[in-house]
């Protein structure tokens, strides 16, 4: 039998806290019997949600924490002097083992610094990206930094390149990953100083599979698994593939609904419609994990409903089951 995963949950994070969170707490402990939520926050707001549901209590518990840390404040000052705020119990709770993972949709510059000050890197990382799963043709790709260093340097981008092939073998499946560089063209000369000193370390490491450039066109079309970037330009794309999947799903549902003709077409296609817009829906693979740690930290949209949530639960148990940390540990020297 499995070893139990154990994640800690911030309840007190995001827009639709505790409602959403405690909603996706339940549906993943209902779902998995290998891991238990420990719902971070505080205890009577999180006990009265709990109400509205019937949960296996042994795998779900409250640990009460009386602060919250707000969108707004400075990260550093919250992470400093709110000790008793939910990400900070968190971030404890999986520093010492309590826990596995944490899973928070509160303040990302909060769950950043926390990260790396609490949890703390591992022994050679440089830096932790930010790596969301992505939607593309073929599937997803990870997309790597995409808001924790907007400044890296081209080691930190070979660091992101070997930490994201580990994670999409060992998590998502795929074999000898592809890896590509985010930039303006796919010659290899082209780029700024960052991405041209970057290239010839990702083309000579050879425990990545690096196939070059990739230019942002070409993300949607699945040319690479792993998509290497500073958090600036990784930011960029990843709230403009956002924004675009939001758009296109809700002018297609309108054209559908636009006359008596397109609303009995629609009854016909909507099966497969509903399949492939699915696909394009980020809620279904959770939260971006931050690489690099001795714990896993999940960061969720502010804005996650509970399906989010609930895959942002359920994806720690493959991370743990495959030893991520371990496989980073042991892999991310080979090539520096």
């Amino acid at each position: 039998m499995s070893e139990m995963v154990n994640v800690a949950v911030d309840a007190m994070g995001g827009d639709n806290a505790p409602g959403e969170v405690v909603k996706g707490a339940v549906e993943a402990v209902s779902e998995d019997k290998r891991v238990k939520v420990f719902l971070v926050g505080q205890e009577p707001v999180v006990r009265e949600e709990l109400k509205k549901y019937n949960y296996d209590a042994e795998r779900l518990e409250i640990i009460h924490a009386t602060e919250v840390i707000d969108t707004g404040e400075p990260p550093v000052m919250a992470i400093r002097t709110k000790k008793d705020s939910s990400i900070v119990r968190c971030m404890q709770m999986v520093k010492e083992g309590q826990c596995d993972a944490m899973v928070s949709a509160g303040s990302t510059g909060a769950v950043l610094v926390g990260g790396q000050v609490i949890v703390g890197r591992i022994k050679g990382v440089e830096r932790p990206p930010l790596a969301p799963i992505i939607p593309n043709a073929n599937g997803v790709s990870l997309l790597l930094d995409c808001g924790a260093n907007v400044d890296a340097r081209p080691s930190q981008l070979l660091q992101f390149a070997k930490m994201g092939s580990i994670y999409m073998e060992s998590v998502i499946g795929i074999k000898n990953p592809k890896v590509g560089l985010v930039n303006i063209g796919v010659e290899e000369e082209k780029g700024n100083a960052l991405t041209k000193e970057t290239y010839p370390l990702l083309q000579n490491c050879p425990e990545i599979n690096f196939v070059g450039n990739v230019e942002a066109r070409d993300i949607p079309l699945g040319v690479a698994d792993v998509l290497v970037c500073e958090a600036f330009a990784g930011n960029i794309v990843l709230k403009m593939l956002e924004g675009v999947s939001e758009v296109l799903i809700s002018k297609i549902k309108a054209g559908m609904m636009g006359s008596v003709r397109s609303k009995i077409g629609a009854l016909l296609v909507k099966p497969a419609l509903k399949r492939t817009l699915k696909g394009f829906n980020t809620d279904e693979y959770g939260g971006a994990p931050l690489l690099g740690l001795n714990g896993l930290v999940v960061k969720t949209h502010g804005s996650s409903k509970a399906i989010e949530i609930k895959h942002s639960i359920l994806q720690c148990i493959a991370f743990k089951e495959q030893n991520i940390s371990e496989k980073i540990k042991e892999q991310i020297v080979l090539c520096d």
